[in-house]
């Protein structure tokens, strides 16, 4: 692909985010792929999120009202718009179940993590007092 067709691709296919990088994240993110209603609703959400979108909607309606496609009060765009509204607010929903699904990933993650350091921790305090035993030991041994 030349570079001078690239601003334009990105124009009207809104870049992906980046891949993550937290290993439970990049396990939930390919479970997710799986599922193609997923892929789809992820596109969708992407797309209809970016100011493509955005521009896309001021042409057309632009040229709805400068064509003049119906008389005021434009009862179909009204009922076109609403019908989308609806749909549009499904994938935020989906996608805001998307992000709370991470969100416990990552807090799932987080908890093991912190049962790891504290058993860890209740090692190197048992650790601690072995050694200040025997560093006891061994000072009683020399006073002798």
């Amino acid at each position: 692909m030349n570079t001078s067709s690239r601003p334009i691709r990105r124009f009207v296919i809104p870049p992906k985010l980046p891949p993550p990088v937290n290993p439970a994240l990049v396990k939930h993110a390919e479970h997710r792929a799986q599922d193609a209603q997923n892929r789809a609703a992820d596109a969708i959400t992407r797309f209809a999120g970016s100011m493509t979108f955005v521009y896309l909607h001021i042409i057309w309606f632009t040229t709805w009202i400068a064509l003049g496609v119906e008389k005021y009060p434009f009862g179909l765009l009204t009922m076109i718009v609403s019908l989308e509204a609806i749909f549009l607010s499904t994938f935020v929903m989906i996608s805001q179940n998307r992000a709370d699904a991470k969100r416990q990933v990552i807090a799932d993650q987080e908890w093991r993590t912190v049962q790891e350091e504290d058993q860890q921790n209740k090692q190197l305090l048992e650790i601690s007092e072995q050694i200040l035993a025997l560093t006891k030991e061994v000072r009683a041994m020399s006073q002798r």
